[in-house]
């Protein structure tokens, strides 16, 4: 697992206060949202703030684009990789 992955995903445990899962609960290729591990539109904006704040990205939270970046963890590190 790649730093990178394993910073995203002590990013969303902290930053949406998930106390009972881990980094190694989080599936790399498992969607964030609904069927996945159950985020929501909420924990998306928080995401997307903590985000922006940690790797200094611009995010537009109306494109459909930032939809698809936001769907794993992998689809993350890919949009931040490119954009840090």
């Amino acid at each position: 697992m790649s730093d990178l992955k394993i910073r995203i995903k002590k990013l969303i445990i902290e930053s949406l206060d998930l106390e009972d899962i881990t980094i190694d609960d989080i599936e790399d290729s498992e969607p964030l949202f609904i069927d996945g591990l159950g985020l929501d539109s909420i924990d998306a904006l928080e995401l997307g703030l903590a985000i922006k704040k940690e790797f200094d990205i611009k995010i537009d939270a109306n494109s459909e684009e930032t939809k698809q970046h936001f769907a794993s963890v992998d689809a993350l590190a890919a949009f931040i990789e490119q954009n840090a």
